[in-house]
């Protein structure tokens, strides 16, 4: 994985899924270590992000690494023009490796193409999510005690979701069975839905899940995501269509886990944060140990 950028989640392949995995069990038991010491990661977050950001700076942080860059592109020369092209070639030259959030799909693979250092995708509009699908894989791996054969509901938006996109590539190498809820307009498209059907992989689109919960192993659920919407109407009739409650929980698996990229809006009622189902805020901290395992197997220093 040496200098390698990681685009896609298919860059990796499953061996390299896995080790990511051994990796970040690694850095959960060793967290503070000094492997970047002397090295610079620059964090371009063209577009807002909390978790994101902030756990790619706990790592680099907590690894010894120095990190520049800005997280808002009106705080850099994007507001006076600069090209993407440009901006990658001179921040590769200050730095060892690149995070960036781009708005664009594709944005990533181009800018992977142009540096001089690995690209890590952060997020490239409703594109990619690879560094959060490592660490959801991470967080079902560790409540599951496996990431084989089990049966994985996706509930919201499916359309715009790139963090569902990214899981279902994923999964599909640990043979699921997903059951996809969402939607009419917010349904998975058509192009993942041929990648599972050329793969072999069972999948259902359901528009409720009250009825079927009790199936569940996984329950990914996200948010309607405003930021996709050109017509705010639109995204105002979609946004509260599909709530988890916890008086839905009752009769559901031992092992049941409920997940979210977060942020939640209001699609997780706050009374089933204190269910022993809820791992949303778990979830959030495997990202610092995954993104560790990442940025080390990325330079090649582990």
């Amino acid at each position: 994985m040496k200098n390698k950028s990681l685009v896609s989640i298919e860059d990796y392949g499953k061996e390299g899924m896995l080790k990511i995995l051994e990796l970040a069990d690694y850095f959960e038991k060793n967290p503070n270590q000094k492997i970047l010491d002397g090295k610079v990661i620059a964090s371009l977050f063209f577009e807002p992000s909390t978790r994101t950001r902030l756990s790619f700076e706990s790592a680099i942080n907590k690894l010894g690494g120095r990190i520049i860059g800005f997280s808002d592109a009106n705080s850099s020369s994007v507001t006076k023009g600069e090209s993407l092209k440009d901006t990658i070639i001179t921040v590769s030259k200050y730095s060892d490796l690149i995070v960036m959030r781009h708005p664009l799909e594709g944005s990533a693979k181009f800018a992977s193409e142009i540096s001089d250092v690995p690209i890590i995708n952060a997020g490239d509009g409703a594109n990619q999510h690879p560094t959060q699908t490592l660490l959801d894989l991470y967080s079902i791996y560790k409540t599951q005690g496996t990431l084989e054969n089990l049966n994985i509901f996706m509930v919201g938006d499916l359309k715009y979701g790139r963090t569902v996109h990214s899981l279902i590539m994923a999964l599909s190498h640990f043979n699921p069975t997903f059951n996809f809820i969402s939607h009419e307009k917010l349904k998975v498209p058509t192009e993942y839905k041929l990648y599972l059907d050329e793969q072999g992989i069972k999948y259902y689109e359901h528009s409720e899940f009250t009825d079927i919960i009790s199936r569940a192993d996984i329950i990914y659920i996200t948010r309607v995501q405003i930021e996709r919407f050109s017509d705010p109407l639109e995204y105002e009739k979609t946004k509260n269509i599909y709530v988890l409650k916890k008086e839905m929980l009752v009769g559901t698996k031992e092992n049941l886990k409920i997940l979210h990229p977060l942020p939640r809006v209001n699609e997780i009622s706050e009374d089933v944060d204190d269910t022993k189902e809820a791992y949303y805020f778990t979830q959030a901290l495997n990202g610092v140990y995954t993104r560790q395992a990442i940025i080390a197997a990325t330079l090649g220093l582990v």
